[in-house]
């Protein structure tokens, strides 16, 4: 499964089709699968308590090799988990379609999102309204199921 030749899609930060939506201020990636406008989804995103272990965390990802795996803590105590598949390819496993599905990143930009966990970094204003709109999504579930 793991080559040191990728020729597989991966999002790039020079893509001609924005995949990017925006990041949220729980650090949450928002983006469009494939470039598809119409089909956004929403990554957990690495969260960091320090500096020290912001640090920690882009030198590890750095570092990883060509088959291992990197799990970091994301926001709301989820992880973030980063695969290495191949030279300049990592994949973010994604379940939250019932199927587990790899996103695949090139080093640069999977390392442009991981370091908005700077405790120094502030989401832009409008991608405030992204974490709204999810928060009122979960307004409009209902909390229980009606019994049949």
């Amino acid at each position: 499964m793991f080559s040191e030749l990728s020729l597989a899609p991966r999002y790039r930060l020079d893509d001609d089709s924005p995949w990017l939506k925006g990041i949220d201020p729980l650090r949450r990636y928002w983006i469009y699968v494939n470039g598809d406008p119409r089909s956004v989804l929403v990554l957990s995103g690495l969260s960091t308590q320090s500096l020290e272990a912001f640090k920690q965390a882009i030198r590890s990802f750095r570092t990883l090799a060509i088959g291992q795996e990197l799990t970091l803590p994301a926001g709301l105590s989820d992880r973030l988990t980063i695969h290495c598949v191949a030279n300049n390819c990592y994949a973010i496993a994604d379940q939250s379609t019932g199927a587990e599905v790899w996103h695949l990143f090139d080093a640069e930009s999977l390392e442009s999102l991981l370091l908005t966990a700077h405790p120094d970094w502030q989401c832009s204003p409008e991608h405030l309204n992204l974490g709204r709109s999810l928060l009122t999504a979960a307004w409009g579930q209902v909390a229980v199921p009606k019994a049949a």
